[in-house]
């Protein structure tokens, strides 16, 4: 019996080694360092790595999942040491400390280190700067006004350390993200990217893999992304440690929900933030900018939002206060705007200067170097959103435009005549120290995150009656939980530029961060400039009284149409529809039909926004979400998916009435204008006249679309056409709520099951799920086949339609 007892003993202790509940292991490296590995979730693994024996948090704000423990089984096998989850195994060379990440299904890699020298770190002098306070002037850049001061002296005042992570890719895959860039990258294979915040760059530290991995890097600072075909990198330029959550989930649909599992869900956007948005440099008055919106309702042309952009301060600069001489009642042009069915944005700036504002947060502490607020402090966010508060939200503006979130953008002066828009490492490489002197190498790229968190949570505890929204030029990682739209910065008109801009948008989508827009007709038009500085670069310097730019414009607006947020804005030039010409001619003509196009896709669109809220979806999609295995589609910078339906084809060349497309492989392809059908894996000639962009529809999806309305609201209770693309069963949920509240948060909306029957031509409408106050009991719908029509007054049971 004693025998007995020690052997039941010894199977329990063998049995406890090999199932161990810890999720972490921590290793010292033996050359100072010490590494460690933990699981936060069955998927998504936290790599860990640090000068030192102990682990240091770069305390950045980005991640706040917080789940419970999860079981980890440990093992050793010679110098590996293995954790394994339900779905993975990461494997640690306890001798090179390389890391390899494995399907636990098949073993396949998923993702691993460099072999031989996984991991890097480099202390360098910390400088800090001292200003010479008596010599502070504005300098007025077409950045805004700016605070310049001498300096006196810089001072090394400790070290920072610089971290590096090398990796070892597979050579068929292909990687994006990063965030929004100029560079002109799609597939990020094989480039080098200078990652800071600056004008025309959105960091966002994620990079996405087709093998069905993220790497979300959380850390605050500067970093360099490297493939080079000699070593493949990340370097952080001051952290206190490398801090990595590989995110593996199979496709990268299910990567962005562990990366919104992480850093945060996406509210839902209000339904008016998806009408038409008109913006321009600038309305300079009350009556000028409710001048400009009645215009448009006199024209029966569709709008949704009107923009106050910068100036309207009466002295200083980005003073949270209106010109009383030109607007004397903020409130009552607040009235005047809804009263028109349409809404109204306001922008606001982190940087006052010159005025009463900057005075009373100088005297509470609230301000840093270089005279912005200290959106760090949370008593500073809170004073900064009662200014706002009491000028604009207590008064019925509707939404917040960010301007200028990097804060401090270094290179709007003339920095020679090497210093192009395109030389992206003096850019980072000026920038960066920009930033850092200011808030600090560590957290230098994070002052986004943190504004855009101030005025989210201050709005949501004023008020649950009116959703967030903020358009902001910066961005970070998890800066999606606070409702903002990121937009690409001050763009100059030019065919070159706007080719760019189309993989910029799709990157920085495909990082998790849903949201993001263009200056549809770009910020600068003009070029010319006597400084020779980067940013007037425009070709078109007569603006909208010229033909070319006409064209310009109406092309950039088609492909806006297809974008989370259609805003038109920019400087030199009024882009107000009328100044393209009168009804009846081209590009009126054009323009007018894309808007009514936006409004028809309204219920496509609000839909796939609830599902950005409820399914962590990507509504502007690289094809690789949809397509990875298809490798042609892997670089192709100027196709993306719009939902799961529609492949987008902007044109992007003057004088062009055809573009060529790839239709992706393993599907069928109807045109969206004429319903030709086309095979997938081809290339065809699409037909491209000025008033049409090519689109197309996978074939076995349903594209819901209402009326031609003059602004979101008005699509309520109007009939829906149904449209259905056969060819393989096909689901849709339609969703709808009251459009700008948060009750949609209370389970307060409704959804309706479409489902598209191949075999028998058959729709069923499932039974509605849900309410919302102020839902019509009945509601027309329009079923649409290539074959057929039929129409039905649907009233919330399941009805079934053959086609």
């Amino acid at each position: 019996m004693r025998h007995l007892l020690i052997l039941i003993f010894a199977l329990i202790v063998c049995f406890t080694a090999c199932t161990d509940k810890a999720t972490e292991t921590v290793v010292p490296c033996g050359d100072g360092h010490t590494i460690s590995i933990s699981f936060v979730t069955p998927t998504v693994v936290r790599l860990q790595y640090a000068m030192g024996d102990t682990l240091k948090s770069n305390n950045t704000g980005v991640v706040v999942y917080d789940g419970a423990p999860i079981s980890v089984k440990h093992t050793f096998d010679g110098d590996i040491e293995r954790l394994t989850s339900d779905e993975v195994a990461v494997e640690l060379n306890k001798s090179t400390h390389a890391i390899t990440v494995r399907d636990k299904r098949n073993g396949n890699i998923i993702f691993q280190t460099d072999a031989q020298k996984p991991f890097m770190s480099e202390q360098v002098a910390k400088v800090d700067v001292t200003y010479d306070e008596s010599t502070a002037h504005v300098e007025h850049t077409a950045n805004g006004d700016v605070t310049v001061k001498d300096e006196i002296r810089r001072d090394t005042i400790g070290y920072i350390t610089k971290y590096r992570m090398a990796f070892r890719f597979h050579q068929d895959e292909a990687l994006y993200g990063l965030g929004a860039h100029m560079e002109d990258y799609m597939n990020l294979r094989g480039k080098t990217m200078y990652l800071t915040q600056h004008n025309l760059k959105a960091m966002v530290p994620v990079l996405m893999s087709t093998r069905g991995y993220g790497l979300l890097f959380d850390a605050g600072c500067g970093m360099i992304f490297s493939d080079n075909g000699n070593e493949s990198y990340m370097e952080l330029e001051a952290a206190n440690e490398m801090d990595v959550y590989i995110m593996t989930g199979y496709c990268m649909d299910n990567v962005v929900k562990e990366y919104r599992n992480l850093t945060g869900q996406c509210p839902m956007m209000p339904r008016y933030m998806f009408g038409y948005i008109q913006s321009k440099e600038r309305y300079v008055s009350q009556d000028d900018l409710i001048g400009t919106l009645r215009e448009y309702r006199n024209r029966r042309v569709p709008i949704d939002m009107i923009v106050q952009d910068w100036n309207y301060w009466p002295e200083g600069w980005g003073y949270m206060k209106m010109d009383p001489k030109y607007y004397p009642d903020p409130k009552a042009m607040a009235d005047s705007v809804h009263a028109m069915n349409a809404h109204l944005m306001v922008s606001i700036w982190p940087n006052p200067q010159y005025c009463p504002q900057e005075k009373d947060f100088s005297q509470r502490g609230y301000m840093l170097k270089q005279s912005v607020y200290d959106v760090f402090n949370p008593e500073a966010r809170d004073y900064y959103w009662s200014y706002a508060n009491n000028e604009f939200f207590s008064k019925g503006f509707d939404a917040w435009w960010c301007d200028c979130s990097e804060p401090i953008d270094g290179d709007w002066k003339n920095m020679g005549s090497d210093y192009g828009w395109d030389n992206h490492y003096e850019r980072w490489l000026h920038n960066m120290e920009a930033l850092s002197i200011s808030l600090g190498e560590e957290r230098s790229s994070l002052y986004s995150l943190y504004h855009a968190m101030g005025i989210y949570e201050n709005q949501r505890r004023t008020t649950s009656d009116k959703r967030v929204v903020n358009l902001t030029r910066s961005s970070y990682a998890g800066q999606q939980r606070y409702a903002t739209i990121t937009w690409n910065g001050d763009t100059h008109a030019s065919w070159q530029s706007f080719k760019q801009q189309i993989p910029a948008g799709l990157n920085f989508m495909a990082t998790g961060c849903p949201y993001w827009s263009v200056d549809i007709g770009s910020f600068f038009t003009g070029g010319n400039d006597p400084w020779g500085r980067w940013f007037y670069k425009g070709e078109f310097p007569d603006g909208c009284k010229d033909e070319s730019y006409r064209e310009y414009y109406t092309r950039m607006l088609q492909w806006g149409t297809f974008l989370p947020m259609m805003r038109s804005h920019g400087t030199d030039t009024p882009r107000e529809i009328w100044r393209f010409g009168e009804a009846g001619t081209t590009y009126y003509d054009a323009i007018l039909k894309m808007i009514n196009l936006r409004y028809k896709l309204l219920p496509y669109i609000y839909s796939n926004a609830r599902r950005i809220t409820s399914e962590s979806y990507t509504m502007a999609r690289i094809l690789a979400f949809d397509f990875a295995n298809d490798h042609n589609v892997l670089d192709i910078k100027d196709e993306y998916m719009f939902g799961d339906a529609m492949l987008v084809c902007p044109v992007t060349d003057p004088g062009a009435t055809t573009r060529d497309v790839y239709l992706p492989q393993g599907c069928d392809w109807y045109d969206f204008w004429s319903g030709e059908k086309h095979r997938g894996g081809e290339r065809i000639i699409a037909d491209a006249p000025i008033d049409k962009i090519p689109v197309f529809v996978r074939a076995g999806n349903i594209i819901t679309m209402g009326q031609e309305v003059q602004h979101s609201a008005e699509q309520r209770d109007k009939a829906i056409d149904i449209v259905i693309y056969p060819g393989a069963d096909a689901t849709f949920t339609l969703y709808d709520d009251e459009g700008d509240n948060y009750n949609c948060e209370k389970g307060e909306y409704a959804t309706v099951r479409l489902t598209w029957e191949e075999s028998s031509h058959t729709l069923t409408i499932g039974k509605r799920k849900g309410q919302y106050k102020g839902m019509a009991a009945t509601q027309t719908f329009n079923i649409i086949t290539p074959t057929g029509k039929a129409s039905i007054v649907y009233d919330g049971k399941e009805t079934r339609e053959t086609i």
